[in-house]
């Protein structure tokens, strides 16, 4: 969720610039006003701010890498500019200025990937040597795009057109697009891999239909409706860790959870339920009629729903295993995590656990405050040492660099000459132990970073 913030409330200030969620969703990044936060995402009742910065104005991009402490943020005072930071050690690792405003990050343990409007630059995340650009792409005003994390598989999936909904899929590990499926009619709002990269979700800007594809092939697996009446803004996709649900929300209310299973006849039969019995009434009566009001019968309904407590805001959504349940976190534009049950088994209504508030949005509200309500938590968090104190490198130490345009195959554009380092030299090293921690998760309850 980028560029999400309370500043069209009458007498509100803003406060909150983006939200997201790290790629095993055990953490959860902060844009604010003043700076970024972190949190650990391993207990439903208490959120640990593990680490704050209170230096950088207006982030609308801030991504983690995993558990490590690798964070990337841009800032709307320089937003062409993207800076690299090792958190714990409170440094600048690099940074990089491209030619227009970034809208988007995306990182896995390959590759980093930057959009532009209408460009798409992909770096080797060990040494951020550029390894391709993609130039021309169809505009991208939203910087709509999903990254897969899976180590063996790195496909990219963005817009392939401007009116109709075609998905590109490209293979960062080859550099190559491996399928261009046509997902939907109408543009596309909201993509999301699976963790394994096999199965990759979508949403159009009409936002009743959600279809999932099998990966590289692009076959149509699954077909949700998320609803009828209206058309609304899904903001967020997210599968679960081992892909049998799917989430989606949007500016309506109600967040929906989608069930992915294919039933065999047996299971069919042993459908007892009143829903089931009614969904094979449907799918029956769907081969009567037209084939526009069949495909619309024969789709799935929502698993589980979640209804929020007030609708129109933009918000980011993701299913994960807390404290050995399923839960459902969904961290909103004014600034609140809210963490619900959910019933694998069952389904139906899910039930609100906890609701946490990460920054406030009054002008009482003190930076780094943070609240719970549902139990009798109330925390504050403190600052970590200042990066103007820390990370105040002289420009030489920096890996900087202007790209002004390459070509697909990295060759120069319009005569300007590639930097003979290519980007990758200097004190970027990713990959080195002392200036990139190994990446560990956080099922041990702690957050690495954490001072």
């Amino acid at each position: 969720m980028e560029g999400a913030d309370g500043a069209g409330e009458p007498g509100r200030r803003r406060q909150f610039g983006c939200a997201s969620f790290n790629q095993d969703s055990t953490s959860l990044a902060l844009g604010t006003r003043s700076g970024y936060q972190l949190f650990s995402l391993t207990s439903v009742e208490k959120l640990d701010c593990i680490h704050e910065s209170a230096n950088t104005p207006d982030v609308y991009i801030m991504e983690r890498l995993f558990s490590s402490s690798l964070v990337v943020v841009v800032s709307a005072a320089m937003p062409q500019r993207m800076n690299i930071y090792h958190f714990k050690k409170g440094t600048e690792i690099c940074n990089y200025s491209y030619p227009s405003s970034i809208l988007s990050v995306k990182l896995n343990r390959q590759r980093l990937v930057v959009f532009l409007e209408e460009s798409i630059y992909v770096h080797n995340i060990k040494d951020m040597k550029l390894l391709k650009t993609l130039l021309d792409t169809p505009s991208n005003p939203s910087g709509l795009c999903a990254l897969s994390t899976n180590q063996s598989s790195s496909y990219l999936a963005y817009p392939g057109s401007v009116t109709s909904g075609d998905i590109v899929v490209h293979d960062t590990n080859s550099l190559s697009t491996v399928a261009t499926i046509p997902a939907h009619d109408s543009p596309l709002a909201a993509l999301a891999f699976n963790a394994s990269a096999t199965k990759l979700a979508s949403a159009s800007v009409k936002g009743t239909v959600i279809r999932v594809f099998s990966v590289p092939e692009g076959e149509r697996l699954f077909e949700f409706r998320r609803g009828m009446k209206r058309y609304v803004n899904i903001s967020s996709l997210s599968f679960s860790s081992d892909a049998q649900f799917l989430c989606a929300s949007s500016n309506t209310e109600t967040v929906h959870i989608f069930k992915l299973e294919q039933l065999g006849p047996s299971a069919e039969d042993e459908a007892a339920t009143w829903t089931a019995y009614m969904g094979k009434m449907f799918s029956a009566a769907s081969s009567y009629l037209p084939a526009p009001v069949s495909g619309m019968m024969s789709q799935d309904r929502a698993f589980a729903t979640v209804h929020l407590l007030s609708s129109g805001q933009r918000n980011v959504c993701t299913l994960v295993t807390i404290q050995g349940l399923l839960r459902l976190l969904v961290a909103t534009a004014d600034g609140q995590l809210f963490i619900y049950n959910v019933d694998p088994q069952d389904g139906g209504e899910c039930q609100l656990a906890y609701k946490h508030r990460l920054v406030g949005v009054d002008d009482e509200t003190h930076s780094g405050e943070m609240k719970s309500e549902g139990g009798q938590l109330t925390q504050e968090t403190h600052s970590s040492p200042s990066y103007a104190e820390t990370a105040a490198l002289p420009a030489s130490g920096h890996a900087t660099a202007t790209l002004t345009g390459y070509s697909e195959d990295g060759g120069a554009k319009q005569g300007d000459v590639i930097p003979e380092h290519e980007f990758a030299v200097g004190p970027v090293c990713l990959d080195d132990e002392n200036e990139f921690p190994p990446i560990r998760s956080c099922r041990s309850g702690t957050g690495d970073g954490q001072g």
